[in-house]
């Protein structure tokens, strides 16, 4: 028990001296323990542990014997002071938690990457950004070396993050086809592919006068969905009606295409079909076909985009729509980025400017 000046108690007991903590120091001592067991060298050890090349077979297996035995664990942070490198990536979704934590969409990449980057012993550094700030500030955490790379997706087209995270000389993948070309490699979906064959379907069942309900256009997704759109409505000989009034403006929000479907009862009450850009934006399309007093598919047929099984599934009636792997786009994403880190060259693995995968049509009762 302390006591002070005058003889009182403190109330403090102390067993041992304090001393600063030395990871880097404790992580040698540990190597050096590995490395007598196993009857080799503390380098030989750090360059097993580390999965450093220049180590026969036969030795990495003493070395690896020696580690069981011990129960030795590394230790990332003194690893990373050797390595220089932190087994952390930041994935980086250039929207605000509103919007984040309510889409299945952001859901179902999220678990992609993360299940990837488990497999890989790799940490998930989560960073979201609502505007120009918030982009300056992820630049200077990526810029300070906290992480070995970084996953970017829903970039908006006059977005300053592409531009911040190449300035860091970081490794990046993106999610989507960025506006800026130089934002590469990246890993998409065929957005205008599965929009013609969402437009050709409609048209298949006879609708004539199909409308759309787009996402944001600062976004290339929702661009090259409206340009799908555009291409089966616009086609010489297809007999559609492409006039203007049946474009309407969506989010990839339910709420806004609720107000975009309301939009387009407005103008155009003889339409028969409509092409939403996304799941959500056909839920809300829904909402106001039912409420104007209008079936579906009988009077009014509809289509999605994602194949959300959360609520493609559950609409009323369930939802037709276009499939695109979203998990399968985030394990892809990050195992580029963590094989470009580690010098691996897989079979299948995204070219140097991305990779785009198929869509299909998922057929159900709206259409």
């Amino acid at each position: 028990m302390q006591r002070d000046g005058a003889g009182r108690s403190t109330g403090l007991t102390t067993a041992w001296p304090l001393r600063a903590f030395d990871t880097s120091r404790q992580w040698r001592e540990t190597l050096e323990a590995v490395a007598a067991r196993a009857g080799v060298s503390r380098a030989t050890v750090s360059r097993v542990v580390n999965g450093g090349a220049g180590v026969t077979e036969q030795l990495a297996a003493r070395v690896r014997r020696a580690v069981d035995e011990l129960g030795y664990v590394p230790n990332r942070a003194a690893r990373a002071l050797v390595t220089r490198r932190h087994d952390a990536v930041a994935v980086v979704i250039a929207e605000p938690e509103t919007r984040v934590f309510t889409d299945p969409f952001f859901a179902l990449q999220l678990r992609g990457i993360s299940e990837e980057l488990t497999a890989r012993d790799a940490q998930l550094v989560l960073m979201l950004t609502r505007g120009d700030e918030d982009s300056e500030r992820v630049g200077r955490y990526l810029a300070g070396g906290h992480v070995d790379g970084a996953l970017v997706f829903s970039v908006h087209l006059d977005d300053p993050l592409p531009g911040l995270v190449r300035r860091t000389g970081l490794p990046a993948v993106f999610g989507g086809r960025p506006g800026d070309p130089a934002a590469t490699p990246y890993v998409d979906c065929d957005n205008r592919g599965g929009a013609r064959s969402a437009v050709r379907h409609l048209a298949s069942l006879g609708r004539r006068r199909i409308a759309h309900i787009s996402g944001p256009l600062d976004q290339t997704s929702a661009v090259d969905r409206l340009d799908g759109w555009r291409d089966i409505t616009g086609a010489a000989g297809a007999g559609l009606d492409n006039a203007p009034d049946l474009l309407a403006s969506g989010d990839f929000t339910p709420e806004g295409g609720a107000r975009a479907m309301s939009t387009l009862l407005e103008r155009r009450p003889d339409l028969d079909a409509v092409f939403a850009a996304s799941d959500l934006t056909a839920s809300g399309a829904l909402w106001t076909l039912r409420d104007a007093g209008l079936r579906v598919p009988e009077d009014v047929a509809v289509v999605g985009f994602d194949d959300l099984r959360t609520v493609a599934q559950h609409t009323d009636p369930p939802l037709t729509t276009v499939r695109q792997d979203i998990e399968e786009m985030g394990r892809l994403m990050a195992r580029s980025l963590l094989d470009a880190g580690e010098g691996v060259d897989r079979p299948g693995s995204p070219a140097p400017d991305g990779i785009v995968l198929p869509t299909t049509l998922v057929r159900r009762a709206s259409a």
